[in-house]
């Protein structure tokens, strides 16, 4: 036995129980959906396979085209933010505020939204969006602009989904932008002062380059994340009004435990999949994965 298989016999007591986690929380489920997608499988919950018929339904589905407009601009818009904007929260606490003490609570403020239920955050949505003059932009745009109140929720769906995703998102960047900022030898920034570099130039030419791992990383989970994710929108807009802000995982939902489409909803789920998966291959070559993991590598003669 070589010393590979040794370590690897050594090793599995150890993580035996997370192969196992995976395996019946991950592998079968996935399994079991791709199954049930080629069945018409409804309330009755029997098995009655039906082939390629729910994809078919698919091409077929006056919903499909705007849950899929919806999905673009959700995940385009709210990545923006998630990345940009956490990026931007990263370099105002960690480089221009140079008091530790202030930068972590500037953090703290903005991880709020994550530290809190999901449920009482889609609730504090709705109340400050509230159409009535109670709620508190209403409130805030009549004092202030003299605007009448408005439905913002029925009006900009879309805006709304997208900012309250969007501050979470924000928040998971900001902790890993940040860690990384703080990761970089101070040389690097005394060496670009010394040499008259304004603050632009040591975010171009110093943060960003020794960030690209981590802006890799957040970009590619972020994109994965929104692709799969109704939580929020669920809770605040339910995908109304009208579907306009419906998405596709929140349609699959919707298909399967709504109408009792479970083979239906489970056909949307799989094409969801197959996309997330293509969007990780093209995400990992425009980033020049292979480049990164290859270039310090040593060449065997």
């Amino acid at each position: 036995m070589n010393n590979s298989k040794k370590s690897f016999f050594v090793a599995l007591p150890f993580i035996a129980p997370f192969l196992l986690l995976i395996l019946f929380f991950y592998f079968v489920p996935v399994v079991l959906t791709f199954i049930m997608s080629f069945t018409d499988m409804d309330f009755s919950l029997r098995w009655n396979f039906v082939g390629i018929d729910n994809y078919v339904k698919l091409f077929r589905d006056q919903n499909i085209g705007i849950v899929f407009m919806n999905t673009i601009k959700y995940v385009f818009f709210t990545l923006i933010i998630n990345v940009g904007f956490g990026f931007l929260l990263a370099v105002i606490t960690t480089y221009f505020i140079k008091n530790e003490n202030k930068g972590l609570l500037f953090k703290t403020i903005w991880m709020f939204p994550r530290m809190t239920p999901a449920v009482i955050y889609a609730l504090l949505w709705l109340w400050f969006l509230d159409p009535t003059e109670s709620g508190m932009l209403n409130m805030l745009s009549n004092k202030l602009f003299n605007l009448p109140s408005q439905n913002w929720i029925l009006n900009h769906p879309m805006t709304v989904i997208v900012i309250a995703n969007g501050m979470i998102g924000a928040s998971l960047g900001m902790v890993v932008f940040s860690s990384a900022i703080k990761s970089i030898p101070k040389t690097y920034f005394q060496v670009a002062s010394v040499d008259g570099a304004s603050d632009w130039g040591i975010i171009r030419y110093v943060i960003i380059p020794f960030l690209k791992w981590p802006l890799m990383f957040m970009t590619i989970w972020q994109t994965l994340s929104l692709i799969t994710s109704y939580e929020y929108i669920l809770l605040i807009t339910d995908g109304g009004p009208l579907n306009r802000s419906e998405v596709w995982s929140l349609y699959s939902y919707h298909k399967a435990f709504k109408n009792y489409e479970f083979g239906y909803g489970a056909a949307i789920s799989m094409v969801l999949v197959i996309i997330a998966v293509i969007i990780a291959i093209i995400m990992l070559k425009l980033f020049g994965y292979d480049a990164m993991m290859n270039k310090n590598k040593i060449k065997k003669e």
